[in-house]
């Protein structure tokens, strides 16, 4: 990859990476109280949707930088999978196998959150989701410096 065509892709990816952060924030900012009162349980469920959505925007990015096409009905969890995947000779992993996982948790809230439109959340289970946003946070940060540095042109 030559130096302008990735630093186009990192100027997008960091940018992506500021959402997530920001939204990553305001859920720690917002863990201790949310849930005392069904409108705070439902405010969070909304922002870990958010969460999980600017982690995708990212990853749809890194898709279609590098021409990773992605069809079918499982979408979101394909999308998430080839993450994992490092292509040789196009690009490497983005996510480890641990980060995948507290996200593929975190996607599957978020298909909850987005088709269950007569359920009540699961104030233990938002509960459970907010707490490890922070660890999600982290172990994703580690990855995508990884990602950028491997990337990076000599």
């Amino acid at each position: 990859m030559d130096k302008g065509a990735f630093a186009v892709l990192e100027a997008e990816l960091r940018s992506r990476f500021q959402d997530i952060s920001r939204i990553g924030d305001r859920i720690g900012d917002r863990l201790g109280t949310f849930a005392h009162s069904a409108e705070g349980i439902d405010s969070m469920g909304y922002q870990l949707h958010n969460f999980y959505g600017a982690f995708e925007q990212l990853f749809e990015e890194v898709a279609r930088f590098f021409e990773n096409r992605i069809d079918g009905i499982r979408y979101h969890a394909e999308l998430l999978r080839r993450m994992q995947l490092a292509i040789e000779g196009i690009r490497p992993a983005l996510l480890s196998t641990k980060t995948a996982a507290a996200l593929d948790e975190l996607r599957r809230f978020r298909h909850l959150f987005r088709h269950a439109y007569a359920a009540d959340l699961d104030p233990a289970k938002v509960a459970d989701l907010a707490a490890k946003a922070a660890h999600i946070q982290r172990d994703f940060a580690a990855d995508f410096e990884r990602f950028l540095v491997l990337l990076r042109p000599k």
